[in-house]
């Protein structure tokens, strides 16, 4: 299921406007904070379909009956562009495990290239909830690769996709990697892919507006 919040008409619009404005993208501190925004929104409207139980709260003046959640998730994000994504879920799912992903284009060709994944650290997620982060779904290629890799640590019982933006090209090819029961929660969907697999209109590269150019 894609949950697509550019359908919706919020406050989320603006952070998502923002992160794409050339002008708006030369202060990276607000760019990073707009992509912590931005995730912490899709989060929350992740948060409704996790498992609660009941509890009762003792207030100064008596007992509060609410909820909470039954077990934390497991929030894993690819490096480096993921980072400011994963802390505003962390914001949110504050007790939550973390996984960290360091994946990595590299071009035989400036239009073809493999995903490498160099680096991983991550906690057992066998029957755990996975939340896995990336700003960008171009091609989907990393994001596929990143969960075959995360595997190694176990079976989620249940696996969402959080990005700020996506491609249908991106979300097919999720689909054919990721379980059927995976969710997709998107900030905006954007249909065009350049010859080296850039996202047009997109927001250029997230890594390098958040962190500075690599070289």
């Amino acid at each position: 299921m894609i949950h697509n919040l550019s359908k919706t008409n919020s406050i989320f619009a603006t952070f998502l406007a923002e992160i794409r404005d050339a002008e708006i993208q030369k202060d990276p501190l607000r760019f990073r904070r707009n992509l912590e925004r931005i995730s912490e929104i899709l989060g929350y409207e992740l948060s409704k379909k996790l498992e609660y139980e009941p509890i009762e709260v003792k207030t100064p003046l008596g007992i509060a009956e609410t909820v909470k959640l039954k077990s934390q998730p497991v929030l894993a994000t690819i490096l480096r562009a993921g980072l400011g994504m994963h802390q505003g879920l962390l914001n949110y799912f504050d007790r939550a495990e973390s996984a960290f992903i360091s994946a990595y284009r590299k071009h035989s060709t400036a239009e073809e290239f493999e995903i490498f994944v160099e680096y991983i650290a991550a906690p057992q997620i066998d029957n755990k909830v996975l939340i896995i982060s990336d700003p960008m779904l171009a091609t989907g290629s990393s994001m596929a690769t990143v969960y075959k890799a995360l595997l190694k640590q176990g079976i989620p019982k249940k696996t969402y996709i959080i990005s700020a933006i996506a491609t249908p090209d991106a979300l097919d090819l999720c689909k054919r990697v990721f379980p059927d029961n995976t969710e997709y929660f998107i900030g905006g969907i954007d249909s065009e892919l350049t010859a080296q697999s850039y996202i047009v209109p997109g927001l250029g590269d997230a890594g390098d507006l958040a962190y500075g150019e690599k070289c």
